[in-house]
This record gives structure tokens, C-alpha cells and sequence, in this order.
């Protein structure tokens, strides 16, 4: 049963199914298709199908026959968000990439939560193939976990966060750290150094598969790895800054559309910049051509792929 609302939890996925890409529900290895993209002008597509289902906590009634998973290729849940916002949300990664720099924590990180936008047009999902930049040296994974808003909301009230909630995904905030780095010595940014991919996946699960989700701060063990050894470890109830907050804060003063990607920002030890700062670049080095990422969250499953070579 479900620990969010008392109800099962349903998972969501687009995928390309025979040239088509359909809106689906995960029914052990097999795919339940109930959407088609562009096949109903009055839900708008397989993405908005897929949002207002999953934010119905509800399988909707098939339109085809289930697909094996095998013979599917997963796409990102939403593959063309509205807007993706990204925050800084964990102290214990925040803390250390301050020290990097010399720096100490700002008291007034722990009363404003604080995010970047990040490119909608560069959404990837599971299984994709993800250069790295032209210029970069230094490329970065970040183990973070997605919200996608299921509703349309202005200046929402912290404590209605989860029912603005679609569902949760895992998400990866590739980093060009180099170009990173430059951008930010000049008081904007991040740019270049985040424009070119993030990836969601494997598929979107409404709140319930999470334990203790009403309370702001869900529990979930993270782990990254890179060709399949351990790198990263940390735990999603270690977000300083609720949910609810931060959803809350995303509202102040505009609207949030169904869609909507708001990100949590790394979890402590969640990326190599924070893990070379801690045991050294020789220990830690960055990605290359070639590194298969695998980004696992606790009841959100594993977000996979590969770097170009």
C-alpha cells in the first residue's frame, strides 16, 4: 500500500514504442500504454497524459496493448518541461563546496532556499548518450531528485505542497565544472556550464512510494556509481530545506505550470567536485568518453548513461 496518501503508488513512464512515443503505467516488465504523443488534442500528448494521470495517482485505462519493457525505449517523464528549476537544498554539499572555495556558509542560506534555472530544451532521459560540452574538461554528474508540478499553482501555501505534486523522478544535473567555475568568478551564472543536459528517468512515481513524503523530508538512500563502482552515497531526508519549502518558494510571486521540473539540488558526497575537494583529484577524477553513470534513488529506480565518446 501506499505511505503517502493511503494509496498504491503508480509509475509513469514515456517511452518509444514502434516510432510512436506513448504515455504508460509500469506493470512489472511489461508497459501499459494509455496515451499516444499528438493522438488527443484535448490532453495535449503523451507528456500531459502522463502529468495529469500521475497526478490523479491513477492509471488511466489502456488505449493499446502492454509492451515488454525490452522493447521499449524509455524517454525522459517530461521531455519538454515548461521550466526546470534547480536547488541547493542539502547543507552537507553546500557546506563543502563553500570551504572549497574559501568560503563559510552564509547564514542566510538556511532561511532562503536559493536555485538556478536550468534549460528545458536540454532534457534527457534514461539510456541516452550525453556529450559533454564543447570546451569542457571537467565533466560532473550530480545525484539529485526531481518534483514535476502537476498543477497550476501561484503562490502556494507550503503545507499543500504534495497535492501540486505529480510525482518524483531521479535527476541528474550534468556540470561542466571548468566553464562552471569561470562563469561564476563573474557574479552570474550557472550557464554553459549546466546548458547542455540534464537527465530524468526512469520513469515518474507518485509520492506514495516514498516513506514519511507528508512530512516534507521523504526517506530515500542515494547512490551514484560510475562504471559500476560506488562513488557517492547519501540519503534524501537529508535535505535541509522541506519540499514544501521549497515548492512554496518556486510560487512566491508567479506560477508554477503542470510540468514544471524543480530539482533538489546534490545530496552530500552526490557529485566528483564535492568528493575531490574531500580526497583529491588523483582519487576522484572526472568523467570520460566512454563512463556508463548510474544515478540509483530507493523506490525511483536507475537513471543510466552514458557518456559520448
Amino acid at each position: 500500500m501506499g505511505r503517502g496518501h493511503g494509496t498504491a503508488a503508480v509509475r509513469f513512464v514515456r517511452a518509444e514504442v514502434d516510432g510512436a512515443v506513448v504515455a504508460a503505467t509500469v506493470d512489472g516488465d511489461a508497459l501499459v500504454p494509455f496515451a499516444t504523443e499528438g493522438a488527443d488534442v484535448a490532453v495535449g500528448g503523451a507528456q500531459d497524459a502522463l502529468v495529469a494521470a500521475a497526478t490523479a495517482r491513477s492509471a488511466p485505462p489502456p488505449t493499446a496493448d502492454p509492451v515488454r519493457l525490452a522493447d521499449a525505449t524509455l524517454l525522459a517523464p517530461v521531455g519538454r518541461p515548461p521550466s526546470v528549476r534547480d536547488f541547493y537544498a542539502f547543507e552537507a554539499h553546500v557546506a563543502t563546496a563553500r570551504r572549497g572555495r574559501g568560503l563559510d556558509m552564509d547564514p542566510d542560506w538556511y532561511e532562503l532556499p536559493v536555485f538556478y534555472f536550468s534549460n528545458p530544451a536540454s532534457i534527457v532521459g534514461p539510456g541516452a548518450t550525453v556529450a559533454a560540452p564543447p570546451g569542457c574538461t571537467q565533466l560532473d554528474y550530480e545525484l539529485e531528485v526531481a518534483v514535476v508540478v502537476g498543477r497550476e499553482v501561484a503562490d502556494l501555501d507550503a503545507d499543500g505542497w504534495l497535492d501540486a505534486v505529480a510525482g518524483f523522478c531521479v535527476m541528474n544535473d550534468w556540470s561542466a565544472r571548468d566553464l562552471q567555475a569561470r562563469e561564476m568568478r563573474q557574479g552570474l551564472g550557472p550557464a554553459k556550464g549546466k546548458d547542455f543536459a540534464t537527465s530524468l528517468g526512469p520513469w515518474l512515481v507518485t509520492p506514495d512510494e516514498l516513506p514519511d513524503v507528508a512530512s516534507g523530508r521523504p526517506r530515500a538512500a542515494m547512490v551514484a556509481r560510475v562504471d559500476g563502482r560506488e562513488r557517492s552515497r547519501g540519503r534524501l531526508e537529508d535535505i535541509h530545506h522541506p519540499w514544501g519549502d521549497l515548492l512554496a518558494h518556486a510560487a512566491r510571486g508567479t506560477r508554477l505550470l503542470p510540468g514544471d521540473v524543480v530539482g533538489s539540488g546534490t545530496v552530500g558526497t552526490g557529485c566528483i567536485l564535492e568528493l575531490s575537494l574531500s580526497h583529491g583529484p588523483e582519487a576522484e577524477p572526472w568523467l570520460t568518453p566512454g563512463a556508463v553513470v548510474e544515478l540509483e534513488v530507493e523506490g525511483l529506480g536507475t537513471l543510466r548513461n552514458t557518456v559520448a565518446g
